[in-house]
């Protein structure tokens, strides 16, 4: 199921024009690890950290270290691993780390 966060940045990501990810792509067979969003082409991988305020399963110890060995694994097999929370997704930070991923020029707001 996917979150609102997740939801909004796939929609930011489509605003953009950037190339459209795989969801919940599992990326180590036999482990059943998935990454949120991935680009295998590019070897990128976007991961939505929610419940960071909430004392979600991902910050408390058996969470947060499952978590180091995915993250890890997937860095030894030559994945780029962007993690946000969804603050950083509704305030745009999210959308241009991806544009800077793919190595997009990120556009400065015009002054008038």
């Amino acid at each position: 199921m996917i979150s609102h966060a997740e939801r909004l940045l796939l929609l930011h990501l489509r605003a953009a024009g950037l190339p459209e990810p795989q969801t919940e792509y599992r990326f180590a067979p036999p482990r059943r690890w998935r990454f949120d969003f991935a680009w295998p082409a590019a070897m990128l991988a976007v991961e939505v950290e929610g419940g960071s305020w909430i004392y979600g399963r991902h910050v408390r110890g058996r969470g947060f270290e499952a978590d180091c060995e995915k993250y890890n694994a997937a860095v030894l097999l030559g994945w780029r691993i962007l993690r946000f929370t969804p603050a950083m997704i509704e305030s745009g930070l999210a959308l241009s780390a991806v544009k800077a991923a793919f190595g997009m020029q990120l556009s400065e707001p015009q002054k008038a």
